[in-house]
């Protein structure tokens, strides 16, 4: 409550500390109620512990993963490095946390879903946070066919004019198509544009009308060359 105070958070907000330490609180409460129900039943802990030794090295065995998850969890927790509502890059998956638990961060990506990942293996991958870098240059991939009938300067004047209703996001003469990779059939390419300061929803608006006027050129294209064959 006091650190809720000091740092100004509303009641139903939440960041790192408050997380840890309502993992800490869930993990107290726990074995509390453990040595409660040992207590009731009159069973001495010394006893108990020595004649369940060697289920308890294999529960240990078993649940190595788990406890790795929550001794994680509670290092990520108290970390500055990533924090709740953060852009982050982890294993692959690129998203904003919306909660860190005892054995997993959630992650909302740009498609509105939800991954669950556990904390070692967030602990232990290569994470790129984007918010920390205020990252503001933005690219969408996307691969067209070969015999795409417009040119790609054609695309980047359609995708320009698409985007004219969020220009108050984004820098202007920043808007550009980059040809990654030129194969047999297809081209891999990036249309890329930079924000005039880093804006995770207006973000997500823009690289939806994008990716929406890409994959309507797209089908433009097959319905122009079914006509011609």
């Amino acid at each position: 409550m006091v650190y809720r105070l000091r740092k100004n958070i509303p009641y139903k907000f939440t960041d790192n500390v408050i997380n840890g330490i309502n993992n800490l609180y869930y993990l107290i409460v726990t074995f509390g109620v453990i040595l409660m129900i040992l207590g009731f039943w009159d069973i001495e802990i010394k006893d108990l512990l020595t004649s369940l030794s060697i289920v308890a090295a294999a529960l240990a065995i078993i649940s190595k993963e788990y406890v790795n998850s929550i001794i994680s969890g509670i290092i990520i927790s108290f970390s500055k490095e990533i924090n709740i509502d953060d852009y982050v890059k982890i294993s692959g998956h690129k998203g904003k946390i919306i909660d860190i638990t005892l054995t997993k961060i959630s992650l909302l990506n740009d498609d509105d879903d939800i991954i669950y990942i556990p904390n070692d293996k967030v602990y232990q991958s290569e994470v790129i946070n984007y918010t920390k870098k205020e990252l503001k240059k933005v690219s969408v991939d996307f691969e067209l066919d070969a015999k795409y009938h417009t040119t790609i300067e054609m695309l980047e004047a359609k995708l320009i004019d698409a985007l004219k209703d969020y220009k108050e996001y984004i820098e202007d003469d920043s808007f550009n198509i980059k040809i990654v990779n030129l194969y047999h059939d297809y081209l891999s390419l990036k249309f890329q544009y930079k924000l005039k300061e880093v804006n995770r929803e207006a973000e997500r608006m823009i690289r939806r009308k994008t990716i929406r006027v890409i994959a309507n050129s797209i089908k433009e294209n097959e319905i122009e060359k079914s006509k011609n064959s």
